[in-house]
């Protein structure tokens, strides 16, 4: 009776096997195709970066890698002056982000909160000029900043592109401000808070991933812009990197380990920049769906 007494709570305490579950056909088929999408959209990405390290002679082989890589493209971009390129890029792409961000933040709060005359008709407005394409208002707009003196100039085409994505990051954010309950606010007030203050305070940190959303796809919009600042610039070292990139295209060659390399270089900052945020901007496009 002793020996039975003492090995029960030894019997008792034994962890439980758990029963390994097989996953179900509809699980492996569903995981098969989002791997094969996913390579899909990388492959180009890769193909990239296997031919900017290719050797000349071996551009015309079928061999998915190369038999020994070559990195005399990327040493050659020290010396063609894209990386100055590529800071012209940052630059535009960060002050067009930044003036959005200080306009639309206002305008998308003051829209979210009260309901002034007029109201819709704003984002009826705001809705429309993102209809309109780009490329349709180039002789507009190089003929303005003929006048006002802003060809081949950063900072025209810093307005040009705030421009281009002022609307989507104001409905952006009046999505997102909508959600949050304006009882926050009257609650710091009520203790003490400026509206400045508790907008400061309470309400633009509960609408970070709305913020960073919109930041993020202005930068993008930015970095990526071609079109405009082709139009805009023709002196090389005031070209952004897109435009840059272009100059390798000639008439009778085109030397694409040095083309793949700088789009390799002009890629890496986006991938970088939107892995780190990448949560947020999930959160802030789903902004306003649940209340």
């Amino acid at each position: 009776m002793a020996t039975l007494t003492a090995e029960l709570p030894a019997t008792a305490t034994r962890p439980a096997k758990k029963r390994q579950t097989r996953p179900t056909w509809k699980t492996v088929v569903i995981v098969v195709a989002a791997y094969l999408i996913a390579f899909f959209f990388i492959f180009p990405y890769l193909d990239m970066i296997i031919t900017s390290l290719r050797p000349q002679s071996e551009l015309q082989s079928s061999a998915i890698l190369p038999t020994h890589f070559n990195f005399a493209a990327y040493r050659s971009l020290l010396s063609s002056g894209l990386l100055h390129n590529l800071q012209i890029t940052v630059i535009i792409a960060g002050g067009a982000t930044v003036l959005v961000l200080l306009v639309a933040i206002p305008a998308a709060y003051y829209t979210a909160r009260f309901r002034f005359r007029g109201r819709m008709v704003f984002l009826i407005l705001v809705l429309i000029t993102q209809m309109v394409q780009p490329a349709s208002m180039l002789v507009g707009i190089y003929r303005q900043f003929y006048v006002l003196g802003g060809l081949d100039t950063v900072w025209s085409l810093i307005l040009v592109n705030a421009g281009f994505n002022m609307a989507f990051a104001v409905w952006i954010l009046t999505a997102y401000f909508g959600s949050i309950p304006k009882e926050l606010e009257e609650a710091a007030m009520v203790q003490g808070a400026s509206r400045l203050g508790a907008i400061r305070h309470v309400t633009l940190p509960l609408a970070g991933p709305g913020v960073v959303t919109a930041l993020i796809f202005t930068f993008i919009a930015a970095w990526n812009e071609f079109l405009v600042a082709l139009t805009l610039t023709t002196t090389p070292s005031k070209q952004p990197l897109t435009v840059a990139i272009n100059s390798f295209l000639g008439a009778y060659s085109i030397p694409w380990q040095n083309l793949f390399a700088a789009s390799v270089v002009g890629t890496i900052p986006v991938i970088v920049l939107f892995a780190l945020i990448e949560r947020k901007v999930v959160g802030g496009l789903t902004a306003g769906s649940i209340k």
